[in-house]
Order: C-alpha cells, then structure tokens, then sequence
C-alpha cells in the first residue's frame, strides 16, 4: 500500500540525509519518490490523493511485483545486468515474485561490474523506464482519492525540504500549487478549517494533526521563499489551536477541537504513531513562533509540555521521535538567521542548501521591525547580509556561505 503520508516523511528524511552527506543515491531516492507522487498521486487541481491500494486483481502486489522471465522479455540481453542489480532471481525474492531491490550500493556494483557509475546509472534508468511503460499496462491498483489536510501538508514540508537540498524549482511550484489549493478548498465560509476534499465537497472539522501540520507547512514554505505572509498565517492559526484544542490546564492540546459537538470523549494523542505526534508538531511550531514573533508564552508553553513528558520520550524514545528532536533543540538552542538585501533570494537559496539544525530563517530585501530577526538590519551599502544571531544576539553579518559556515562552526 502507497500511503502518502509515508513518502511524504520520507522525502523528508533524505532531503536532510543528503544535505548531510551529499551522497547521490539520496538525491535519486527525492527525485523517484516526487516523481512517484506527481504520476501516481496528484489530482489535476494541484492536491495529493491519499493511497493507492496493495492490491490489484485480487493479489497483493501485483502490479509492483516480477516473474524473472517478465523482464527477460521486456530487457532481452540487458536483462542480466538488470537482475544482477536489482536482485531478480528465478526463484523470487518475495512469494515466488520479485521485488526489485539494491542489496548494496550502485557504486559498489559500478567497481564490482567495472564500470562507470553514471553509465550504470544511464543504463539503469533507461532499463527502468521500460519496464515502468510495461507495468503501465496491467491492471492498476485501487486509488483513494480523498484529500486530506494533514498528509497534504506532511507532503508540502517534504517538498520545500526537496527543494531546499536539491534547488528543483518544480518542487517548489508543487507545494505552491498545493497550498493554494488546500486554502481555497478546506476553508469553509464560516472560517473553520476541513479535514478532507472529494468530488469538490470539503467534509469534517479539521484534527490536531491537521492544523499543526498545515502550520509546519507554512513556516517551511517561509523558509524557502522569504515569504512572510506564510508565517502570519501560521501564527493566526496556532492562535485558534490554542483556542478551541486547549485542554482545562492550558497544557496539552486535544485531537478535536471545541467546536465539535458529535464526539463523546476528546482524546489527547502524545506518542508518535504512523505520522507524527500533533502534540509534539505544534509543541515544535510554537517555539519555531515565539523566536520569529518574540511571544514568550509561545516557549513557555511548548517547554511545559515537553517536560511534562521528558521521562517517557528518554525511556520510549522511538515512540517519541519528534519530542526527543525538539528536546536537543531546546538543550543545545537555536540557529537564527537572517538575510537581509537586495539578493536575499540568492543567498537565502544557497543558505538552505546546507545542513544547519536548529535553525530559524528569514530573509527580506529590507529590514522589517515586526520581525525582531529582521529588525534594524539596514544598510546603505546595496549589499545583502546574513546575520547569524542567538537569543536575537548577533554575530557580525557576513556574505559568503562560507564565513556563515565558520560561524555556524564556532558556535
């Protein structure tokens, strides 16, 4: 089964491995899966369909699965290579049928085959590309082709993380396009947020996860545009979780929202299951908020909620993934940026590209004093400047990357 919400986190999860590492094989697993997504799970109005099905004719993979002598007929004589690589055996890999999969790396193949890596590569993705055209041709699985508000938005972070380490405009446009759609569809006249979109009908107060989603959605679409006008929505909309999802100790927040009248009990979610802990999402975007709005209520309540669960995220820490991440931003604190200038879209472009945990970025043409981060940071010199600054204390501002990466070093 093909959950969006999966290849969402996992686009994800390489944009920053390979930010890390710059290897390539990270690259090519965000550019399959976008293009996966784009072929497989994108309605014509820019939304993201939510699964395609396991099964097709009765019989679980089916469509993704191979009989060897299925690809010795599509590839002929390069079927060989093919199978050597992709681990295609007469036998199967998987219930008498082939998954296709690398057991090693395709630059141990290329030094294991004597061969150029980016020939294999070419070979590769030509071979690829035919069998993807034959498999075009069965039976497809079923499509769930409801929209909902939260994976979308799992999908929109994924994409500006793509295009953060990778610069493909399109995967901008993508998230773009979405947001555009997720706003002109799943806002009701009566200003309340829905949680699904099908057949032009939005349907259902929208959940915890939804709206903490679609905030981290639009703080990373600020991050890769400069955009402020995203972090205004993201702040008027944590406004109105903590209006109507607050629990009675102002704490924690529930899965539904007050306005709901048909729930019996209103269960509170801490844990990390398949997507990640709204709880811990919006714990997340409020300290993200309260460093780019100075609202220290913001801190004060994320930091109350994070170690109100401190112990169980240090004993269970893979059930609580992303509160065990904001606790080592908290402890070892934040890396705000500013860029600020005439080319701040150039240097805001390369300044993403890099791996810098714990940071917090804006960027603008001019110095904005509603934004302490970009507040009195002008200049008269027509040059654009990157400030490195902690707590709004400032280093002093640089123009290259590379004197941002000394800093970035040094503190």
């Amino acid at each position: 089964e093909k959950m969006l919400y999966d290849n969402a986190l996992l686009i994800t999860v390489f944009a920053e491995a390979y930010q890390l590492t710059g290897k390539n094989e990270y690259a090519d697993v965000i550019r399959e899966t976008i293009a996966f997504v784009q072929r497989e799970m994108t309605s014509p109005q820019g939304g993201f369909y939510s699964a395609l099905d396991a099964d097709s004719e009765g019989e679980e993979g089916k469509y993704y699965t191979w009989h060897k002598e299925e690809i010795d007929a599509i590839l002929e004589k390069d079927s060989e290579l093919f199978c050597k690589v992709y681990n295609a055996t007469d036998r199967g890999n998987w219930e008498h049928k082939n998954i296709l999969w690398l057991q090693k790396s395709l630059d141990e193949y290329a030094d294991e085959l004597q061969m150029n890596i980016e020939n294999l590569k070419k070979i590769l993705n030509k071979l690829k590309q035919k069998l993807l055209s034959a498999r075009q041709k069965r039976i497809r699985p079923a499509l769930d082709d409801k929209i909902l508000l939260g994976w979308n938005s799992l999908m929109i972070t994924g994409l500006c993380k793509a295009y953060a380490s990778l610069g493909d405009a399109v995967y901008l446009e993508m998230a773009v396009t979405n947001i555009r759609f997720i706003e002109n569809n799943f806002w009701d006249k009566n200003g309340e947020w829905k949680h699904t979109w099908k057949n032009d009908i939005a349907k259902y107060p929208a959940f915890l996860d939804d709206y903490a989603y679609l905030i981290q959605a639009y703080i990373q679409l600020q991050e890769v545009t400069g955009n402020q006008t995203y972090l205004i929505k993201a702040k008027n909309l944590s406004e109105k979780v903590i209006e109507n999802f607050s629990d009675e100790q102002n704490l924690f927040f529930y899965f539904t929202t007050s306005v709901q009248e048909d729930i019996i009990v209103r269960k509170k979610e801490m844990y990390d299951g398949a997507v990640p802990s709204g709880n811990a999402v919006m714990a997340d975007n409020l300290i993200y908020l309260q460093i780019v709005f100075d609202k220290p209520g913001y801190r004060t309540r994320a930091e109350e909620m994070l170690y109100t669960l401190v112990k169980a995220a240090l004993r269970y820490p893979t059930s609580f993934g992303v509160w065990c991440a904001l606790l080592q931003h908290v402890v070892h604190g934040f890396n705000e940026i500013a860029i600020v200038g005439p080319l701040f879209k150039e240097k805001l472009k390369e300044v993403i590209a890099e791996f810098i945990p714990n940071r917090v970025i804006q960027s603008s043409v001019y110095a904005k004093d509603e934004f302490p981060l970009l507040a009195k940071k002008e200049n008269n010199e027509g040059k654009t400047f990157v400030y490195l600054c902690r707590n709004y204390s400032c280093e002093r501002p640089v123009e290259k990357i590379s004197e941002l990466r000394s800093l970035l070093k040094w503190n």
